[in-house]
């Protein structure tokens, strides 16, 4: 049988996979023997000379040249890929998972085809909350430009020689450090807005 030709990755007995890895193989006849997939290439291609060693496949057949011995061999191949109970608990969750997002897009696209006026309402409630929310932004804005400027006016008459109708540790004076940006965080709560400090 003539040896067989080196695969695109550049090792015999080495595949590349599609999600990146590298998939190392070892073929004796119509026997075939996955050595699992690998990160890199080059631990793919160690993997299958540690095999072919095993198998006793002479030295012209192997990837590298630098190993004489099977424990060289051995010592140089990576460790093999454990995959836990825990890590097949993990895959199988996340499988059912996706099955449950799958049936709920078609569950969901089929209510949406018998039901156009629930799904009218719900863009109609959908524009109100976002209009409300533009206007309720807006306003807060404009307090907050208000009470900004009152600050400022107060810290400009004390700073002139004058007397504030703020108390010296009023909480207004902070007012000064508020942001007045038109560029509001869509998730700020309105609790306060100390972008100043950041």
């Amino acid at each position: 049988m003539p040896p067989r030709r080196r695969s695109a990755s550049g090792y015999r007995g080495v595949r590349d996979r599609p999600n990146g890895g590298f998939y190392a193989e070892i073929r004796s006849g119509d026997l075939r023997l996955s050595l699992g997939t690998y990160d890199t290439a080059h631990e793919a291609a160690r993997a299958f000379d540690a095999a072919a060693w095993r198998l006793g496949r002479p030295r012209r057949q192997m990837n590298f040249q630098d190993v004489h011995t099977l424990q060289q061999a051995l010592d140089v191949a990576p460790p093999p890929r454990v995959n836990s109970a825990q890590d097949r608990e993990e895959h199988t969750s996340w499988q059912r998972r996706l099955l449950v997002a799958q049936e709920d897009e078609r569950v969901m696209a089929e209510w949406r085809r018998r039901h156009p006026e629930d799904v009218a309402y719900e863009q109609g409630y959908w524009a109100r909350r976002r209009e409300e929310d533009s206007r309720r932004c807006c306003e807060e804005r404009l307090d907050r430009r208000r009470r900004k400027a009152l600050a400022s006016a107060q810290a400009d008459i004390v700073n002139a020689g004058g007397r504030s109708f703020f108390t010296e540790e009023d909480e207004c004076w902070f007012d000064i450090c508020l942001s007045t940006s038109d560029d509001t965080n869509d998730d700020d709560d309105g609790a306060d807005d100390w972008s100043v400090w950041d």
